[in-house]
């Protein structure tokens, strides 16, 4: 029987809707046999509960993490897999990424305070992990921001294309935010005896236009181990783009392991399902399982 694996989950303490727990349980019903949740610089999910719930239902748990990082043309993600949980360094360094959130929070709230847009602040700040996409779905679906979305948009906007037209560098609420570089993210995971992955390449193509040229300097750069090759890129208007055939040529050719993931976040019939079933990609489920823990 084909192994199912999704190694690029988010859950209730990043940017999902799903508690860990409720992620094994949709994965079982998936048919998934392995799963990494890679939150968004955070590995709180990793509890001795969530190892022996997965373990209950036999799914293979693989330790992953999801770190935002920056490279001078946009924000890049870095996937870390199979590190030591327990690594000082590692935790030290996320849980400041994760202050720099809220201060990033307050300080992008102040901005969209000006432009018009009212925002939760106080509610935002009491999720651990907060992101744009937390601050910009609280934005969008606040009745008392309809008049100035519609007037600014002429439509109400999806999450998406708000950071993508007020929230992202160059937007009229752009904030810098503390980060680190793919480099820095890279060793890091290296140093707790991980596996540095660059996540969805296709994303930044799209979203930043960024160029092959840019991937490769990026993937040399961090010395990555390998690329989020097999990703189902949704676009601002639902349009779902496959280019998983040329972004596992490019890791060929650049000697990289590749990876699936579903970047899994609530169920919406858009966007891949935990597992990606229903999507058209052929992957060795077993090669890569040896690649991220070998």
């Amino acid at each position: 029987m084909e192994k199912i694996i999704d190694l690029h989950i988010h859950t209730n303490l990043s940017d999902g809707t799903f508690s860990p727990k409720e992620i094994i349980d949709e994965a079982l019903k998936n048919g998934v046999t392995t799963l990494s949740i890679t939150d968004h610089d955070s590995i709180e999910a990793y509890t001795e509960e969530l190892y022996n719930y997965a373990k209950s239902k036999n799914i293979k748990i693989i330790n992953g993490v999801e770190i935002s990082t920056k490279v001078e043309k946009a924000g890049v993600h870095v996937l870390g897999y199979n590190f030591d949980i327990n690594n000082q360094e590692l935790k030290n360094k996320l849980s400041v990424l994760r202050n720099a959130r809220h201060d990033y929070l307050h300080n992008v709230s102040k901005k969209l305070n000006e432009l018009g847009y009212k925002v939760n602040t106080e509610d935002l700040d009491k999720i651990d992990a907060v992101t744009k996409a937390h601050i910009a779905l609280d934005i969008v679906n606040n009745i008392k921001n309809k008049e100035m979305l519609l007037r600014n948009f002429n439509h109400i906007p999806s999450k998406g294309e708000f950071i993508e037209t007020i929230m992202n560098e160059g937007c009229p609420a752009y904030v810098k935010k503390e980060t680190i570089t793919p480099k820095e993210a890279s060793g890091l995971i290296k140093k707790a005896k991980g596996k540095a992955i660059l996540a969805h390449p296709v994303a930044y193509k799209y979203e930043d236009s960024f160029t092959d040229e840019d991937i490769t300097d990026i993937v040399n750069e961090m010395k990555a181990d390998g690329l989020e090759a097999n990703y189902i890129y949704v676009d601002r208007n639902g349009n779902k783009i496959n280019e998983s055939e040329k972004w596992n040529k490019f890791a060929k050719q650049h000697n990289l392991i590749v990876t699936i993931g579903s970047d899994f976040h609530k169920k919406d019939d858009i966007h891949p399902k935990i597992g990606l079933v229903g999507e058209n990609l052929e992957i060795n489920s077993d090669n890569i399982i040896n690649s991220l823990c070998n």
